[in-house]
């Protein structure tokens, strides 16, 4: 199940996003709007959502999320955009990479 976290995740739904892949989450973060929606099989899964709630593209970023060691990581395929200087499936770009573990910290953090 694909969650939007707009506050602090409940516990109940990291569990829910938990259910696909059983140890880590993965993500899609807007930067701009400072919002994640994780849980699905695909990052772009998670992006689709972010689309349908009315997201730019440009801001979304891929990242995967392991509750258990409280880790963010920013490897995905939808970063891959040579347009916006980010030709790798990480994260290259150290201010973008340093919103998106800001943002996951405060969504989904401590629980």
């Amino acid at each position: 199940m694909i969650h939007i976290i707009r506050d602090k995740a409940a516990p109940a739904q990291i569990k829910e996003m938990l259910e696909m892949l059983k140890s880590y989450i993965k993500l899609a973060v807007d930067i701009d709007r400072e919002i994640v929606a994780g849980g699905g099989a695909m990052h772009a899964d998670c992006e689709a959502v972010l689309l349908d709630d009315e997201s730019q593209q440009e801001f979304i970023w891929g990242a995967d999320w392991d509750p258990t060691a409280q880790l963010v990581t920013f490897e995905s395929l939808i970063n891959i955009r040579p347009r916006q200087h980010n030709p790798s499936m990480e994260i290259l770009d150290p201010a973008i990479r340093e919103k998106v573990a800001k943002i996951v910290l405060k969504r989904l953090g401590d629980i």
